[in-house]
């Protein structure tokens, strides 16, 4: 019963990160925007952190042959992002955004498996919850940010895409509720925790870092690949 209220405690605080979108209300868009590379800069650092420090070890530590599952989750997160038509793109007008439901309905689904990582990651062990859920935190941050920002440039006011994106986030809750009755056997946690890895690693690679080398002042990049740095000790302090 602790670990469920652990569970559903930790999935429905990761909800709250939707509310962020208030910052569109109150910040001017290019504080936002530097506000937004420092956040990217961390999550990839968290992200990369999490996989190779937290979720890959622990795996093995049920199976040593856990890499094909790693391989998996990087392939499976390259196929659904594609399927969708859906990017964690952090530009606000970005053009692949430009269906609006289409955008909730993919966040609706990564925000169930956000909590289907979580739940495995409390089975598992208390302190891989504990990181596992600050990298997903961490990492939702910029993401809510560009999807409220998405939902708004998709023809919605701001109050209706701030209700619209809290509700969809709290599919984790779902996901991390309905992870702890069905994955609470080795069997099933034993893959979910690489295949999570392999997400977390195609997140990171594939969405942030990009974005952080499209940076072409020295002092910024160095300043980006520093928090990046951060993010991957933090991972290995907690």
């Amino acid at each position: 019963m602790e670990t469920l209220l652990l569970i559903l405690l930790s999935t429905f605080l990761v909800s709250l990160i939707a509310f962020i979108g208030i910052l569109f209300l109150i910040l001017k868009e290019n504080l936002i925007d530097k506000i937004l590379m420092i956040l990217v800069s961390l999550s990839a650092g968290v992200l990369i952190g999490a996989a190779f420090l937290h979720l890959i070890p622990e795996s093995i530590k049920f199976n040593e042959n856990i890499f094909i599952y790693v391989l998996i989750g990087f392939s499976l997160f390259f196929l659904i992002e594609k399927i969708l038509h859906w990017r964690h793109c952090h530009d606000v007008e970005c053009k692949i955004h430009s269906f609006a439901y289409m955008n909730l309905f993919g966040d609706a689904i990564h925000n169930f498996i956000d909590g289907l990582i979580i739940a495995a990651s409390f089975l598992s062990d208390f302190s891989l919850g504990i990181s596992t859920s600050l990298a997903i935190a961490l990492h939702e941050i910029p993401q809510e940010l560009s999807d409220f920002g998405v939902l708004i440039y998709g023809g919605f006011d701001k109050i209706k895409a701030l209700f619209l994106n809290f509700l969809i986030a709290l599919t984790a809750v779902a996901g991390g509720l309905i992870g702890y009755y069905l994955l609470n056997s080795q069997s099933i946690i034993k893959f979910l925790l690489p295949f999570a890895a392999g997400g977390f690693i195609y997140i990171a690679a594939s969405d942030l870092i990009p974005e952080l080398r499209k940076e072409i002042d020295i002092k910024k990049a160095f300043l980006n690949f520093g928090i990046f740095i951060l993010g991957i000790i933090l991972m290995y302090l907690v």
